[in-house]
Formats: C-alpha cells, sequence, structure tokens
C-alpha cells in the first residue's frame, strides 16, 4: 500500500472513542494467563501488575511480560504461547486493519478481539530548551522509540502527516534515548504512553534543562485527538502541555478458545472491581470508561458470555514464529 495513499484512509479508524508461561492449569485449580504490557518503566506495566493484583485474589495467575511495545504485544498475542492478552495502541490496531494487502496482517486482524478499551496514552514530546513546538524538529535529531513499539509508528505518522523532517529519526528504546537526551546526543524524545509514566516521573528532574514541547499541528489533531498533560503531572513539569493521544486497547486471541473461561472471568472481575482499580491502582483507571468500544474490531465473544466453570479446559500449543510481519508492513509503508 502507497503510504500516502495509507495516511489518506486513517482518520476514520485511528479516532477511536477511542519467558515463556505454561498454559496448563496449575494443580491448585487456578487459571493461568500471560498479558504483554511494555517496558519496566511505562504505564503499560504499571496496568498489567493492577490487574495481576486484582484477579490473584479470585484463583487467576496473571504474569506480566514486558516488551518493547505495542507492535511487538500484537504479534506476541497472535502467535507466542503464554501471551493471552496485551496492551495495543488504538493506532497500532488501525495499521493492522487498513493494511489487507498483506496477508499475514489480515490473519493478525481476523484473530485479534478486543476486551477493553482502556486509557488514553498521551505523546510527550521531551526536548531541549531549544524545542519549542513540534515543528522546531525539523532538521533535528529525534529518538522515535524501538521499531516494535508503537511509539515508533506514532512517531512516523506524525511526521509524515505534519510534513516535519527531522534530520535523524533514531529508533531505539526509551532508555538509551534518555541517556541519550542528557548528554545532548539527541535534541528530542517521544513517548507515548499514558501520563503520569514513571520513567518521566523519576529519570527527568529540572537540572536536566528538558520539557514538554506541545503538539498542537492542525494536521494531525485531524486524525489523533487533541489532549493536555497537567502541569505539576512531572515533577518538573511547571505549565500544561497540550498534545495528542492514542487509546490502549486490551486485546485478546484465544487459540481455540481455550482461554475463553479465564479471559471471560478476567474481564468480569475488570468490570465489577473498577472502583477498587481507581482507589488503588494507576491514575489512569480513573479515565477508564468500560462501555466505550473499539470501532472497526469486535469485541471477544468470551468477555460478555462468561458463566463460571470449574472444568475449562486450558491447554494451548500456538506454534511462535521468529519474525514480527507488523514491524514488517510498517517499515514497507515507511520505506523511502
Amino acid at each position: 500500500m502507497n503510504k500516502h495513499t495509507f495516511i489518506a484512509a486513517w482518520v476514520i479508524i485511528v479516532m477511536l472513542p477511542a519467558c515463556a508461561m505454561p498454559a496448563a492449569a496449575a494443580e491448585d485449580g487456578r487459571g493461568f494467563l500471560g498479558i504483554i504490557t511494555g517496558d519496566v518503566k511505562s504505564t503499560a506495566h504499571q496496568i498489567g501488575m493492577d490487574l495481576k493484583t486484582l484477579v490473584q485474589r479470585s484463583r487467576v495467575h496473571l504474569s506480566v511480560f514486558n516488551s518493547s511495545g505495542s507492535v511487538e504485544n500484537i504479534y506476541a498475542v497472535y502467535q507466542r504461547p503464554g501471551n493471552h492478552l496485551g496492551l495495543v495502541q488504538s493506532d497500532v490496531l488501525a495499521f493492522v486493519a487498513k493494511v489487507r494487502s498483506d496477508p499475514r496482517l489480515k490473519l493478525i486482524a481476523d484473530k485479534i478481539k478486543w476486551v477493553f478499551p482502556l486509557y488514553d496514552q498521551e505523546v510527550h514530546i521531551l526536548g531541549t530548551t531549544a524545542i519549542h513546538r513540534f515543528s522546531d524538529l525539523q532538521g533535528k535529531r529525534v529518538a522515535i522509540g524501538h521499531v516494535e513499539s508503537g511509539t515508533y509508528l506514532t512517531s512516523r505518522l506524525l511526521f509524515e502527516i505534519s510534513g516535519v523532517l527531522p534530520r535523524q529519526m533514531i529508533a531505539i528504546g526509551h532508555a538509551p534515548a534518555m541517556a541519550a537526551l542528557q548528554s545532548g546526543s539527541i535534541d528530542a524524545m517521544i513517548i507515548v504512553d499514558g501520563a503520569p509514566v514513571e520513567r518521566l516521573a523519576l529519570d527527568v528532574s529540572a537540572a536536566d534543562g528538558l520539557h514538554l514541547v506541545s503538539l498542537t499541528d492542525d494536521g494531525i489533531r485531524a486524525f489523533y485527538p487533541a489532549s493536555r498533560i497537567p502541569s505539576g503531572t512531572y515533577p518538573w513539569q511547571a505549565a500544561d502541555v497540550d498534545t495528542v493521544s492514542v487509546k490502549a486497547v486490551l486485546v485478546a486471541y484465544d487459540f481455540r478458545n481455550h482461554h475463553c473461561n479465564t479471559i471471560g472471568n478476567v474481564a468480569r472481575l475488570m468490570s465489577d472491581n473498577l472502583e477498587w482499580l481507581r482507589f488503588n491502582g494507576h491514575p489512569k483507571w480513573k479515565t477508564v470508561d468500560l462501555d466505550e468500544t473499539v470501532k472497526g474490531w469486535e469485541q471477544y465473544k468470551c468477555v460478555k458470555s462468561y458463566t463460571p466453570s470449574a472444568t475449562a479446559d486450558e491447554s494451548e500449543s500456538a506454534p511462535e514464529r521468529k519474525f514480527n510481519p507488523v514491524a514488517d508492513a510498517i517499515a514497507a509503508v515507511f520505506r523511502p
């Protein structure tokens, strides 16, 4: 698909309301599931840990796996044993849904189902004092996330939509990007994650001379909903920052419906205990509306049809692969 054709088709879907673990049941009778999230300092990882704490009280063992981000997550849920659930950005889902010419992505789009849309992930642009607005990234060195992260896809789309062309778009993870920014090796880095993000709260200080850059480009806001990071979200942040966001969506692929009962149970526990999550979990839980839907995608049927069962078959044997066609397709779209 031509990248300009792809961008033109984007707006309808992207504006959404928008160590393997054995899958067999344990001897004590609890169900086993795995959820793939993000890096250890991401909001996605914290959301996964909150869910782990919640469901273990109901004899469900949820393993929380770290990852490079959404692009890795959607493919891992599709093909990696033990990764039954994952957190995926709405624009990554939109990308997979639109690139129907790739049979591998078509299969992923057909198999992956959403459980719940969760929270907004704000686009954080952390830059030096020379960067005042998004257009100032023209000709600069910008870290745009690992190639298997949602940040990478969002960053590429932001630059494509706006016409802003950095001198370098450096595809590295957030930890090395932060080190490079603090040392002066790059001018800015982009993180797409739900505020407050632990990495930005703990690894940045006023002494670094860095700040969040506003993103108010009208063209970008035609594709991504406007959002705001309030002042004081981070200890070093003095003013409100206007930006855009994507939705984090909890997705599942239940191979041959072996985990229907357990995944349905997790969904019920989330719905019944949303107030507990809001009180005890990451602040993003306070914004979650489980009645929202994901346009263009089908909800996992066991979310609504769950009924308790003591004899659910929890076996699984999906084959593992060593490549990621979602990452390959993103690379093909943005190939010079």
